[in-house]
């Protein structure tokens, strides 16, 4: 009954609205505040709470972190090279197999504004837990001007495209860099194909460079039109699909040219 009593002023209506009271401010805080002690006596109570709440903070991230490790998935490499004949994980294919267990367990990636100069670029991948606790990834790379044909000499893609194509790439690598995963083997791709093993067959430099001239005649949507083939440049539009790709572009309207 007595301690009972002792905390029935545990009233955050009575507290002065110059004090700054926390969500997560403990009730013994709150009786000391609402009993006039010591402002000093005071903060050094609320520093502790702040730490004390930092620390259960931490423990849960980690103990989230754990939960996930022990029931994500392997991801799988969806995605090919052409120019470093290496297959990867696309950062959508990472995100759509982990967002939903991520936030199962209270997790989310997130990724702050990227830093960049006139020739590389830094991304982050930052991973929070919901009580405030989190850890992140920071990478640096230069800006990905790779996409040049070897025959043609000719670029296959424009300079926000080289900046797109570098932010994507950064994203993914800290984004498996800070959920501790990487990308296995596709064990069979779209044709059937062991994804290790037969390597994919792309159009000619010749091909791509006929669909990069009708694209710029027409001025069609580039981004819209390397979503519709599942690409993320024209030269790696694989071979079966060369038709698909002059069919698209002979329907497209484009942009009315203005000269």
């Amino acid at each position: 009954m007595e301690e009972q009593a002792k905390y029935e002023v545990l009233d955050k209506r009575h507290i002065p609205a110059d004090v700054p009271v926390k969500a997560e401010t403990s009730d013994i805080v709150i009786a000391a505040i609402n009993k006039g002690y010591d402002p000093a006596f005071i903060e050094k109570m609320m520093d502790l709470e702040e730490r004390r709440y930092r620390e259960e903070a931490r423990r849960a991230f980690y103990e989230a972190v754990a939960a996930f490790k022990a029931e994500a998935p392997a991801v799988k490499k969806d995605k090919y090279n052409k120019y470093f004949d290496s297959w990867y994980t696309s950062l959508g294919n990472l995100l759509d197999t982990y967002n939903p267990i991520l936030g199962k367990h209270g997790l989310s990636v997130s990724f702050p504004t990227p830093e960049q100069t006139e020739k590389s670029m830094s991304a982050e991948c930052r991973l929070s837990h919901r009580m405030g606790h989190s850890d992140s990834m920071k990478l640096t790379a230069p800006i990905d001007q790779a996409a040049i044909g070897k025959v043609s000499g000719q670029r296959s893609r424009n300079a926000i495209q080289d900046i797109k194509s570098t932010f994507t790439y950064l994203r993914s690598a800290t984004c498996e860099g800070i959920l501790g995963v990487s990308g296995t083997e596709a064990s069979q791709d779209d044709d059937g194909n062991s994804a290790g093993g037969k390597e994919a067959e792309f159009i000619t430099e010749a091909q791509a460079k006929d669909l990069t001239a009708t694209i710029e005649h027409k001025r069609v949507d580039v981004e819209k039109f390397l979503a519709y083939m599942g690409v993320e440049e024209v030269a790696t539009i694989q071979a079966k699909d060369f038709n698909k790709a002059c069919n698209a572009l002979k329907k497209a309207k484009g942009k009315q040219r203005e000269d």
